[in-house]
């Protein structure tokens, strides 16, 4: 294996994990984000407060979100497998 070959199967990795990770840490993001306004506004400050709807927001991305992950993870599996079967021939 060459060090182009392999860096080209780090990049598709890194490029897979953000792209399968984005949506339910964009989710979390956001809803942390509303909550923290919603404390600021009220002058709730209870740190317990944020666990329980990131907890479910995140849940519902999953699925939401879940099968296209599947399929996006499924693909990448299969593309990997078969470049590591063709660089060994």
């Amino acid at each position: 294996m060459s060090v182009d070959q392999a860096i080209t199967l780090v990049e598709q990795m890194f490029k897979t994990a953000v792209i399968v990770g984005g949506p339910v840490l964009m989710t979390a993001f956001i809803v942390g984000l509303l909550i923290s306004i919603f404390q600021a506004a009220t002058q709730i400050h209870e740190m317990t407060i944020t666990f329980i709807p990131k907890i479910v927001a995140t849940v519902g991305a999953m699925i939401v979100f879940g099968s296209w992950m599947f399929i996006l993870l499924t693909e990448y599996f299969k593309e990997t497998f078969q470049n590591i079967f063709t660089i060994l021939r």
